[in-house]
């Protein structure tokens, strides 16, 4: 169910509003202002679009997908339901050009981490344009990072969504439509790359799953930070080859070096082996003009046995193994056919009490329930199908998300591939892990995403 699937009404003398629907009024329920529930997405480009002219495409994007132009209606405290108040226009220019300043582009992505747009301003999400030293293979690094190779001049477009209201890949699909009204230039999402396996319809979870009713591992603490909030560290790395044959994609290879680098992280810090779950939102949404605005993707938990990521000797039959025992869990949860949070939420926001009520109850359910909360989250955005051609100012070279990391995960993973190059971003809660953490992380990540490529070739 997505959010364009509650009948829309209008108010009394007022705007049109739509109820909220499940997902967005559970995060409604739960968001802690010390750590906003923010996604971010950064583009970049090789030059600077022109201020007047990108203000003028975005807005025009805006009054085309009408869905994303909403605030949160105001109510009294027994009222049945949240709703969005669909505006027309913004209520405030949602897009900025800040001044040129040392560390511009880390200052803005610590703006997308810890300053989440307001529901009550539409639409909930902001547009900055940085002007900030690049490289010709990424972003500038951070403390920390790799050095950057060539230096060279250029721009990024920060979009900071509030994720009660919107997810990633509907706020893309709106850029999209600025760049095509900015540049010019056809910008039809390309189509789904082709699959060399055959898909089978509605395959059962295999048998050897694990069982998903025990509480899983936990990332292991490391060198927390002192302040709230999230950190982030992204990385350019080679989209992973799939060896000739491979029943698994490229997807099941990400899951796997996710899961792999987490269980080497506890090894190190001598966390005990335990059955990890992995949340893997998927989208089924179409990528044109139709696409339906909000937030529209499904979660699924992919399961692993303590036992299948005990070891620390991985050779390449060992890890071809575990891919495909990862694809078969894999394309059985995609298709299954299940609520976007699954039975319990749909039954929990039912407009039968207030939602102040409802409020109370689903904190409390989301504690209690914290002990069985998946491991980590890997969101894979996969090959962005739009151009993002900006006409003088380029075609973007380099596209980053990154979803909130809130406990009792405290991690999570989220990639993307463009012009054939894949960009993960890792961002965790500061009372968990610090900067160094995430950098090695990061580097356990790139090991065991490059060791799914040198797995035996699959026998034709």
């Amino acid at each position: 169910m997505t959010a364009l699937d509650h009948p829309a009404h209008h108010a009394e003398n007022g705007p049109t509003r739509v109820p909220f629907p499940v997902v967005d009024e559970v995060s409604r329920h739960c968001l802690q202002e010390e750590e906003p529930e923010t996604v971010h997405i950064e583009v970049h480009l090789p030059g600077t679009p022109d201020p007047d002219r990108l203000r003028a495409a975005f807005h025009e994007a805006l009054r085309r997908h009408p869905r994303i132009l909403m605030r949160e209606a105001k109510g009294p405290w027994y009222r049945r339901r949240y709703e969005w108040e669909l505006t027309g226009e913004p209520d405030t220019e949602p897009v900025s050009f800040p001044p040129p300043e040392p560390d511009a582009l880390k200052r803005a992505r610590d703006r997308a981490l810890s300053q989440a747009p307001p529901l009550t301003s539409s639409p909930p999400i902001r547009l900055e344009v940085v002007a900030a030293p690049g490289t010709a293979d990424g972003p500038a690094p951070h403390e920390g990072e790799r050095p950057p190779a060539t230096e060279t001049r250029g721009s990024v477009l920060f979009l900071t969504i509030n994720h009660t209201a919107l997810d990633g890949p509907a706020c893309l699909r709106v850029l999209a439509t600025a760049a095509e009204l900015y540049g010019g230039k056809d910008n039809a999402p390309a189509a789904p790359p082709s699959r060399t396996t055959t898909e089978e319809a509605a395959p059962q979870p295999p048998s050897d799953a694990p069982s998903g009713w025990s509480p899983p591992a936990r990332v292991a603490k490391g060198a927390p930070e002192p302040s709230p909030g999230n950190g982030m560290l992204v990385a350019e790395l080679p989209v992973p080859r799939r060896p000739k044959g491979s029943p698994f994609t490229v997807n099941d290879q990400l899951m796997v070096a996710t899961a792999l680098m987490i269980a080497h992280w506890n090894r190190e810090h001598g966390a005990r082996p335990r059955p990890f779950r992995i949340t893997m939102p998927v989208d089924d949404r179409p990528r044109d003009a139709t696409m339906p605005i909000g937030n529209g993707t499904r979660l699924v938990e992919v399961p692993f046995g303590a036992a299948e990521l005990g070891r620390d000797d991985w050779t390449p039959e060992a890890i071809r193994d575990l891919l495909s025992r990862t694809s078969d869990r894999t394309r059985a949860l995609k298709a299954l056919a299940r609520p976007q949070l699954g039975h319990g939420a749909t039954l929990l926001t039912a407009p039968v009490l207030p939602v102040t009520l409802r409020a109370a109850v689903t904190r409390a359910l989301r504690r209690a329930a914290a002990p069985w909360t998946s491991t980590t989250l890997l969101s894979n955005i996969g090959r962005i199908p739009y151009a993002l051609d900006f006409g003088d100012a380029g075609r973007a070279h380099a596209v980053w998300f990154s979803a909130p990391a809130r406990l009792p995960r405290g991690l999570t993973v989220t990639t993307a591939s463009t012009a054939g190059r894949l960009h993960v971003a890792l961002r965790w809660s500061k009372t968990l892990l610090s900067h160094g953490d995430g950098a090695h992380l990061r580097d356990l990540f790139e090991h065991y995403l490059h060791a799914t490529e040198h797995t035996e070739e699959a026998p034709q």
